[in-house]
Parts: C-alpha cells; structure tokens; sequence
C-alpha cells in the first residue's frame, strides 16, 4: 500500500458514494486494512480529500499556454470544456472548491495553463484575473448545477429528459408561464443534453467576445489618453484570426 494507491481508492469511492458518505472507515474497508493504518500515508482525512482533488485535477487535458501559434480563444474554451467535465465526472470536486488549499501541482499546472494563455488575450495585468474569474467562475456555476440536476434526476430514478417533462407537465397551460414555454421550444434542442450544450456554448462565447470588446476598448482608452491630439486608432485584439 502506498500513498497513490489510498489516493486512487479515495476518488473512486468519492465517485460511487459523493462527499457526504466518505469516511476514513469505508476507505479502509475498501483497501482492506485498518482505518489506523492509513495515517502512516495521510496525516488526516481533509489532507487525503486534497490528494484526491488533486488527482482529479491531474485528469484534465492541458493546452501548452506558450504556443504563441495557437488562437488563446480556442485554448480558453478547451480548458473552460475541461474544467466542466472534471465537475461532472467528479461532482465532489465542486463541493470542495474553495473549502481546500487546493495547491497541489496539477491544480498549479492548470492554474499556470489558465494564467499562460490569459497573458496572450492583449488585456492588461489589471484586467486579467477579472477576466479569468468571469470565465472559470461561470463554468463552476454551470457544471456545478449541472451535476446537481443530474443527481436529483438519479434520485428521482429518472432520465433527465423524463425529469424536465414532469417539470413542464406542471406549468404547461397556465398563462403566466406561456413567454417562458415560448422562449424554450424557440430556444432549439429537443434533448436537456442539446440544451446544455447549447447554453454553454453560447455563454462561452459571450465571454470570450467580452474579452476581445475589453480588450479594444482598454487599448483604445491608453492610446488616446497617451495621444489625445492625434488620431486614434481602434486596437486590434491579440491574435485575431
């Protein structure tokens, strides 16, 4: 036994049973030793539950951020797709953001791959972690609603698709509610799945755009103040394809 193999056996239980039900008790059990005898790996349960994020973490596929070659957007979106399957692969994850250091090297390599690919948007050191925080926050809010719709779909021993026709089952036919019905069959997507997607897409790629307008406007703002008799011209985001 070895501090990677109580890991391994941690997430995977974490994974079967969610956050809630983990114990240092159930993990021995699964490992077939005593619960004691972990704590010569681990120094204590919320120490394990960091390793085990961690090893979360180290699933996700990075993008070089020094590849001056490639679009940052199609970066930012790859690791915005990333972060958002790790939350619904491992929905205890997102119950533990914020709770825990978080600092092991693979939350560092993709803190280091988000900030890398940042620094290419053109937006000042000021703006970027703004930026950074409107793009990772949303996909922490979306997935983690998201993986919390799908647990009480689970629960209720239903498909999602089964799960929202009971919910529109209860609001089809009243007048208050038509604008809303409305919006949704307009919106298209004849699966929650289709919505999803949808959604996330379209979500990403308001913020991305605000990065670019930001990004124009901020230039525009210091070239005049810099040039104010001048003539100004508009700035050009980085990279633009």
């Amino acid at each position: 036994m070895d501090r990677e193999k109580i890991t391994a056996a941690a997430v995977r239980l974490l994974d079967a049973d969610g956050l809630a039900k983990f114990s240092m008790r159930r993990l021995a059990a699964e490992l077939g030793v005593t619960a004691m005898s972990v704590y010569w790996y681990v120094d204590s349960k919320d120490d394990l539950l960091e390793l085990a994020m961690d090893a979360a973490e180290g699933e996700l596929d990075l993008p070089d951020p020094a590849d001056t070659e490639a679009d940052w957007r199609e970066q930012l979106r790859h690791l915005a797709y990333e972060y958002r399957r790790l939350f619904n692969v491992h929905p205890w994850v997102s119950q533990m953001v914020g709770s825990y250091l978080n600092i092991g090297p693979h939350a560092m390599a993709f803190s280091h791959a988000a900030q890398g690919i940042m620094r290419r948007t053109g937006l000042p050191a000021p703006q970027l972690t703004g930026a950074m925080a409107a793009l990772f926050q949303f996909v922490y809010g979306y997935s983690t609603t998201e993986a919390s719709w799908n647990g009480r779909c689970r629960a209720a021993g239903l498909s999602a698709d089964e799960y929202l026709s009971t919910v529109y089952g209860k609001i089809e036919g009243r007048a208050e509610y038509e604008d809303s019905l409305r919006l949704m069959e307009q919106g298209g997507g004849s699966t929650v799945h289709e919505m999803r997607e949808r959604d996330f897409t379209v979500a990403l790629d308001c913020i991305l755009a605000g990065m670019d307008a930001l990004t124009v406007a901020t230039h525009t703002t210091r070239d005049r103040a810099e040039n104010p008799h001048g003539p100004s011209q508009p700035a050009q985001s980085a990279q633009r394809p």
